[in-house]
């Protein structure tokens, strides 16, 4: 995960899973991505050598209590295949860094002896970015573009007006701009963003509903647990949390548990435990699979607690039932 000493522990979804892990009695550990290494480090019964994942980790005692809620045992050097599960839960921006990260646990991923069963399932991860995935359920999406071509982004907003312009493996509403039919910086905005990336953009419809909230609902093993909407600021385009949104008690409807039910089958398959996705009004515009949150604001207003239900999931798939 990102650095432990810098979360907010009444907000970090993170930091909820290692509670209830403490609760169950696991022990915990974590590092930074930084000091993962791949190596030939074991000898098979048949005299082969192995790879080996290690990094330098900490066990580390949680608690829910401010300026004191992580203690660290001494660092050193962690056989990660021998762990029962691994959480990848570093934040995107989802570069080659990050990439490189889902090659490595890759190769120890799995239920058994030197394996770890990695939560999410880093191959899945790789090949399914959030607003990438998304794109193989058409009918459930707003009108949406994928593209590197400034002149279709261009005939794209002469038919709708009204569009979010989001970079395509961005987070936490950074880089995502409104603009209307009537707004003079559309190519300014895309010659400054592509004179520094080779990456696409996202263009989607602009959805007033956004003004009720942004509904993030979190699915475990493609069932979902809960939900909040995430409504914007006062004069501000974007829901997230990190630039504003104020979270509020959602309830599912009929048209949630259908985008649900048509997603969920393929994120169990892929071994994506842990998801949350975006639904504004009736279309949803992304699946969270790097570092989805929302668990304490749901259990907050629900009285539930999500952690324990995810791991109820992710042992299950221990047990092999899931």
């Amino acid at each position: 995960m990102d650095p432990l000493g810098a979360i907010d522990i009444k907000g970090d979804s993170t930091f909820a899973l290692m509670l209830e892990a403490e609760a169950r009695g696991y022990e915990l550990y974590v590092y930074q991505v930084e000091t993962m290494t791949l190596s030939e480090g074991r000898i098979s019964p048949q005299g082969a050598r192995l790879e080996r994942l290690a990094a330098r980790a900490r066990r580390v005692h949680v608690q829910r209590v401010a300026g004191a809620h992580a203690t660290y045992g001494e660092e050193h050097v962690l056989d990660l295949g021998g762990m029962d599960v691994i959480l990848m839960r570093q934040d995107p921006p989802f570069d080659m860094a990050y990439i490189t990260a889902t090659h490595m646990l890759e190769h120890i991923h799995g239920v058994g002896p030197g394996r770890a069963l990695v939560v999410n399932d880093p191959a899945s991860v790789r090949n399914a970015p959030e607003k990438l995935l998304v794109t193989h359920y058409p009918d459930l999406m707003p009108p949406t573009l994928v593209t590197w071509d400034v002149r279709a982004i261009r005939d794209f907003r002469a038919r709708w007006r009204d569009i979010i312009v989001k970079p395509l493996f961005g987070n936490g509403g950074a880089g995502v701009f409104r603009i209307r039919e009537d707004d003079p910086n559309l190519n300014s905005l895309l010659e400054m963003h592509f004179a520094r990336s080779r990456e696409p953009l996202m263009i989607q419809r602009y959805e007033p509903a956004v003004r009720q909230g942004d509904k993030r609902i979190i699915l475990a093993d493609g069932q979902p647990i809960g939900a909040i909407d995430r409504v914007p600021a006062e004069g501000e385009a974007r829901s997230n949390m990190h630039v504003g949104g104020r979270a509020v008690k959602a309830t599912l409807t009929p048209r949630d548990y259908e985008i649900c039910a048509a997603i969920g089958p393929l994120l169990r398959e892929q071994g994506l435990i842990f998801v949350g996705i975006d639904v504004i009004g009736e279309w949803l515009t992304e699946i969270n699979v790097t570092s989805p949150t929302g668990l304490q604001e749901i259990d907050r207003f629900d009285g539930v607690n999500t952690a324990s239900m995810l791991w109820d999931c992710i042992l299950a798939r221990l047990d092999g039932q899931g």
